[in-house]
C-alpha cells in the first residue's frame, strides 16, 4: 500500500540524507523522546485520515494501521541511536515535515480505494 512504493523509498532516502539533524543534541530539548514525538505525530495523522475518509472499509483501515506499524518500525531502526533520547526543537521540526510527507503518501493510497 505505502511501504512498498517508490515514494516511501524516496522518503527513507530523504531521512538518510538528513540524519545530521539527529547527530547533535546541543540545542533545546523537551521532555518527549524522539519515539514519543514520532508516535504522536503519526497517530495524529492516521486519525486525521480516518476522519477525512469515514467511508473507508474496515479492511482498508486495518491495512493502514499495519502500514503505520511498519513505518514506525522503520523509523525506529533508522533513528535507533536517538530513539529514546529527548527530541530537540530542530528534530521536531524535521519530523513534523517528514510525517506530513508520509501523510501525503497515505492520502494517495487511500484515494485509490475510493
Amino acid at each position: 500500500m505505502v511501504v512498498e512504493t517508490d515514494g516511501y523509498l524516496a522518503l527513507i532516502e530523504h531521512l538518510a540524507f538528513n540524519l545530521d539533524v539527529f547527530g547533535s543534541d546541543d540545542s533545546d530539548t523537551g521532555a518527549e523522546s524522539v519515539e514519543d514525538v514520532v508516535t504522536d505525530m503519526i497517530a495524529t495523522n492516521i486519525m486525521a485520515i480516518f476522519e477525512q475518509n469515514p467511508e473507508l472499509h474496515s479492511s482498508v483501515r486495518f491495512k493502514l494501521l499495519k502500514e503505520t506499524d511498519s513505518v514506525l518500525a522503520d523509523l525506529g531502526e533508522v533513528l535507533a541511536g536517538v530513539w529514546n533520547k529527548p527530541a530537540t526543537n530542530e528534530q521536531i521540526t524535521f519530523l513534523d515535515e517528514y510525517v506530513a510527507l508520509l501523510k501525503n503518501l497515505f492520502d494517495s493510497a487511500v484515494a485509490k480505494y475510493d
